[in-house]
């Protein structure tokens, strides 16, 4: 069992880490958090400036937006499986298995990209119009959907090259290097900025595109994002020595492709669910009319923005602990586990702080009603008291992770929302009227249950398991 000392001196050391420690964090998570970070600054943007153009354009950018999360998390899922053989093949120094790990992954990609294409091109408006409730109001209806449909198309064209570079930057962060795929990453967010100022708004002799500018601004920066990648990874060889030779033959052993998919497969359903999961609940929130999808609209695109520093520590936690379990090291994977746990709930209490200043702030430069944006600054101060719970989950979920237990951790993250979020925010907006602020916050404390089992599963330390030793 994994031990949890409850003395004062005892608890101290478990949850607090050296100085050497938080510099060894600090070298992996900080060019995650910059990336994720622009990125996501970027996003906000780019939603602010789709939101100047209107609240029907908005919201269908959101919608299609949400459509295209599901794909992401799938190719996140699709890859964790590899990911978790690539760290601890990288602690055992093996190269040959990272190089193996890569080539599943293109296969993985390859897979979902073709799967994805099929549903977006012949479901894309069936999928939208689950999202459009508003009696009151056909024609907005009819807008909405106009945009959301115009906006999907054109970011089908980029499926592709961001299939590629998660390929390329999940190899290189699981191997400890965060800096380029920080820097690729910085590249294309400044493409998108540049771009959706020209082809939004038509600046400079640019046509004037509205939400399918947007799109065509997005796209080009994955391209040149995975160009970036690409280009620098296979001409510094030296440094990154697993992808010498890496598409010489694309044959992965046999054993080593059953185990990754036995241990990857629970994650691509994960993922898949999860990310369905949380559409899903987008859909409940829909019912109660526009004015709530817009709000959401805003408030997880605030929300996202200041969250980076909590999710960048669960791929940090991934990286670390995964390292230390494929070097053998147990005690000093178990030690690491806990303070990355406390670190990121310490991190988590200084950002809600900071959240409910600007809470009342950003949603004020939306060009929407003054109904959208009180009911944004709600939704941000609720889901801002709820980070410190988003933290440990998060953590506790990629510790899990990071030791191979994926048919847990698919139990622990996709099992609870259909078992209960889902469930719950359903009921909650169809048999009740209750208000959807209310709503929101029964949803975001129902997390407490997910807590309890994860520290559990912790303590118990089932974990501990290096898969790569034979």
């Amino acid at each position: 069992m994994s031990q949890f000392p409850t003395g004062r001196r005892s608890l101290r050391h478990t949850l607090i880490g050296s100085r050497a420690f938080y510099g060894m964090v600090l070298a992996i998570v900080i060019p995650i958090i910059i990336q994720n970070a622009i990125t996501n600054f970027v996003n906000l943007l780019d939603n602010i400036m789709v939101g100047q153009v209107g609240t029907e354009q908005m919201s269908g950018v959101s919608i299609a937006n949400q459509l295209l999360f599901v794909f992401n998390l799938c190719v996140f899922g699709g890859l964790s499986g590899a990911g978790i053989f690539s760290a601890q093949f990288y602690g055992a120094d093996n190269q040959e298995g990272v190089r193996h790990c890569f080539r599943y992954k293109l296969y993985a990609c390859a897979i979902l990209l073709l799967l994805a294409l099929a549903v977006f091109l012949t479901g894309g408006k069936f999928l939208i119009t689950r999202f459009l409730h508003d009696e009151g109001d056909p024609a907005r209806v009819a807008v909405t959907l106009e945009h959301g449909l115009g906006y999907l198309r054109i970011m089908l064209l980029g499926l592709f090259p961001f299939a590629m570079t998660q390929v390329y930057a999940s190899t290189l962060r699981e191997t400890g290097e965060t800096r380029l795929p920080m820097f690729a990453g910085i590249a294309a967010v400044f493409v998108n900025l540049l771009f959706n100022y020209l082809l939004i708004f038509g600046h400079l002799g640019f046509p004037k595109l509205g939400v399918e500018g947007a799109a065509i601004a997005t796209v080009l920066s994955r391209f040149v994002e995975l160009t970036i990648v690409v280009s620098y990874t296979h001409t510094h060889v030296e440094r990154y020595r697993f992808i010498e030779g890496v598409y010489s033959s694309l044959r992965i052993p046999s054993t080593l492709v059953r185990s990754i998919t036995l241990k990857g497969l629970p994650l691509l359903v994960n993922e898949t669910l999860w990310s369905m999961g949380m559409t899903t609940l987008a859909q409940c929130y829909s019912v109660r009319g526009l004015d709530v999808v817009a709000a959401m609209n805003i408030s997880n695109t605030i929300g996202n923005l200041f969250i980076v520093t909590i999710l960048s520590m669960g791929s940090a936690t991934a990286i670390i602990v995964g390292q230390s379990l494929g070097a053998n090291n147990m005690e000093e994977a178990k030690s690491q586990a806990w303070k990355l746990i406390a670190f990121s709930i310490a991190i988590s209490a200084a950002t809600m702080l900071v959240m409910n200043v600007v809470a009342p702030l950003i949603p004020r430069v939306y060009r929407t009603s003054d109904e959208v944006r009180a009911l944004a600054t709600q939704l941000l101060r609720i889901y801002s008291f709820c980070l410190p719970l988003i933290a440990f989950c998060n953590t506790a979920y990629f510790t899990l992770r990071s030791g191979g237990k994926t048919m847990i951790t698919f139990l622990f993250d996709s099992g609870y929302t259909w078992v209960v979020a889902v469930p719950l925010a359903w009921c909650l907006v169809h048999l009740t009227a209750m208000p959807v602020l209310l709503i929101y916050l029964c949803v975001q404390l129902a997390d407490i249950i997910k807590c309890v089992f994860g520290y559990i599963l912790l303590r118990r330390g089932i974990w501990l398991n290096n898969m790569v030793e034979a």
